[in-house]
């Protein structure tokens, strides 16, 4: 009664001298009492305000927030209500200060008592009402609050997260897909939760991102994001590295070029799921398509030389010589549910125009580092030997003049392959061999070798692989 007729006298300091009297010696009293009375006061007041309270909300909301925090779990309770009575009034004019109400609330959300949960629950629908229907929500100063919540191991504040972010996905006038960069790999952390309720969740969050992403490729920030979906495609937990393989298909698909600076990290994550077993099928068939659709990426203009001579041109292969991955197999089921609907079924790329004039820059070296690896590695899988001969083949074959520069690294262990127990990866390493033998980029202009290790077939000193049929694969190979 008392606030509403300093309201109509118009009496601003009468007002927040009884707010402040509310707030320091009651709420934020001593006694249980007394800041009960000074919540239920402060909420009243604000109801007294109506729709004024819009110029007294820091002043009505401080001291509710930091009743949050108290031991009293009653106390919390009628804060949570408190403030529900004070955002209901104001309304629209809470949202300048969401930040600190969703602080407040994720703490909440987290919280051992379950009237407290309950309340913080009913404050938490009408604040994601309110948002949706405002048109001043602060999108760029929320990021930042987000993402560091986001990294929460409590599975109630995870989930309390996620519900915020679908939430501010479904509003037509926030757009968090520029943002993306920022949550992503909070998103693929909580997507290993342990509570399957929250993984689904989860899962539908990064699918509604995914819909984004492939209705409007040109505003996406690939590049910021290539890093993180390397890392997660080599995650010990098999949802989130089949998740992650699938992202990283549809962005080396939808990025083109773009991608090849991320090379070296993308074959390090996926060239060994190429060599995994039938439990471990739906990851292994996404990864081979990734294989497959960064290989093609590699042109000859990457062979561009520093001094600005014209790319050698690929030799001509007679059909069917030419590299033959692994077809692209249907996306799995059990991968995001929007990865079912993608018009990527094969191994075949979509490459934006204004993405084919980036200019991008292939790190050689770090590919050749990577693939030179796996081949040293006794433990890598044969699938996976023959995926980094295939990739030897195809960069001879593209950069044949930048890669003479790693022939010499390369040779021993390209011998050393032939007597692998695999008679396929034999032929492929006969295949890697006989290219870099006959390679016009190991040539002078016809007279004598290039500065690079050029080699001649008749030069070779190659050891016979041991068994009868790697001897027919030989001799059948050196009559054609």
């Amino acid at each position: 009664k008392l606030v509403r007729e300093f309201v109509a006298q118009n009496s601003a300091a009468q007002i927040k001298h009884v707010i402040q009297t509310l707030s320091v010696e009651f709420a934020l009293s001593q006694h249980p009492h007394s800041r009960k009375g000074g919540l239920i006061g402060l909420a009243a007041c604000s109801i007294a305000l109506g729709k004024d309270s819009g110029l007294y909300l820091k002043e009505l909301i401080e001291p509710v927030l930091m009743c949050f925090g108290d031991a009293d779990s009653r106390l919390r309770y009628y804060a949570c209500e408190a403030l529900y009575n004070i955002v209901k009034v104001a309304r629209g004019a809470i949202v300048p200060h969401f930040n600190v109400l969703f602080d407040g609330l994720s703490k909440l959300a987290a919280d051992p008592d379950p009237n407290v949960k309950s309340g913080s629950e009913l404050l938490d629908r009408l604040l994601k009402d309110i948002v949706t229907e405002s048109s001043r929500f602060d999108l760029v100063s929320f990021i930042p609050l987000l993402r560091e919540r986001i990294y929460s191991n409590n599975q109630y504040a995870r989930q309390f997260i996620i519900s915020w972010i679908l939430v501010l996905e479904s509003v037509p006038d926030i757009n968090l897909l520029d943002y993306l960069p920022e949550i992503l790999d909070g998103l693929f952390q909580i997507l290993g939760d342990n509570s399957k309720e929250i993984r689904k969740m989860c899962e539908m969050a990064l699918g509604e991102f995914l819909k984004e992403i492939k209705k409007t490729p040109a505003n996406v920030k690939f590049a910021e994001m290539a890093n993180i979906l390397v890392i997660h495609c080599q995650a010990s937990d098999d949802l989130i590295q089949l998740t992650a393989m699938c992202w990283m298909r549809e962005f080396i698909q939808l990025a083109g070029r773009v991608m090849l600076p991320y090379s070296s990290g993308i074959l390090t994550a996926v060239l060994p799921c190429l060599s995994y077993d039938d439990r471990k099928k739906n990851i292994k068939e996404v990864a081979a398509v990734c294989n497959q659709s960064l290989m093609k990426l590699v042109t000859p203009e990457d062979d561009e030389a520093d001094e600005g001579r014209e790319p050698l041109p690929a030799p001509q292969r007679e059909a069917g010589q030419e590299e033959a991955g692994p077809k692209a197999e249907q996306p799995p089921s059990g991968c995001l549910d929007v990865s079912t609907e993608s018009d990527f079924c094969s191994a075949s790329i979509f490459v934006p125009a204004s993405m084919e004039r980036t200019c991008v820059t292939l790190n050689l070296d770090g590919i050749v580092q990577v693939l030179d690896c796996h081949l040293h590695d006794s433990t890598t899988g044969m699938m996976t030997r023959i995926a980094v001969l295939k990739w030897l083949y195809h960069l001879y074959i593209k950069t044949p003049r930048k890669m003479f520069r790693h022939t010499d690294s390369l040779f021993p262990i390209l011998l050393k392959t032939l007597s692998d127990d695999s008679d396929e990866v034999i032929l492929k390493d006969l295949e890697v061999l006989a290219e870099i033998a006959s390679s016009p980029a190991g040539q002078r202009e016809g007279q004598g070798l290039q500065e690079g290790p050029g080699l001649r077939l008749e030069q070779l000193d190659l050891p016979i692989p041991t068994s009868a049929k790697s001897s027919q694969a030989v001799s059948s190979s050196g009559a054609k």
